[in-house]
């Protein structure tokens, strides 16, 4: 049996839910189409500050599942140290998108999808953010509810 640290504040969850925002590269993202249709596809991101920025073809079905509905699912880290963001998302051309946002995005990223067609980013705000690494913190893991971070 895996010994249990003591479970981490929920100060200590958002600094942490922060610095993974901040270093991660990869997330899961969640989305289901019209008639229900669930998909599940990793994608890279930049942390903005307020929104995950990401980027996939227009003809794929995570980008077409956002159009009509918007709600998305992201999962950073693995099961034993977990983020789960639900949030908002809305599709951003290249050329829409801010050039500070898609500098940083290439930067971080290493690669520039501003020019390719069919890309587009997608931007997701958080709504709900839990964290959790085992059961001891599964009571608390409500990190941030309605876009705002809780104390």
């Amino acid at each position: 049996m895996i010994a249990q640290e003591q479970a981490r504040s929920r100060q200590v969850r958002r600094r942490d839910a922060l610095d993974r925002l901040a270093n991660d590269d990869d997330a899961w993202v969640a989305t289901a189409s019209a008639d229900g249709q669930p998909c599940l596809m990793p994608l890279s991101f930049l942390w903005d500050g307020t929104a995950l920025l990401m980027c996939t073809r227009r003809t794929n079905p995570t980008a077409r599942n956002v159009t009509p509905r918007g709600g998305v699912v992201v999962t950073l880290g693995h099961t034993r140290d977990v983020m789960h963001v639900e949030g908002r998302a809305e599709v951003v051309e290249g050329s829409a998108l801010a050039a500070e946002s898609a500098d940083a995005f290439a930067a971080k990223l290493g690669w520039d999808p501003r020019d390719r067609q069919p890309w587009v980013y997608l931007r997701i705000t958080p709504r709900v953010i839990r964290t959790w690494r085992e059961e001891n913190e599964l009571k608390d893991r409500l990190i941030m509810a309605e876009g705002r971070w809780l104390d």
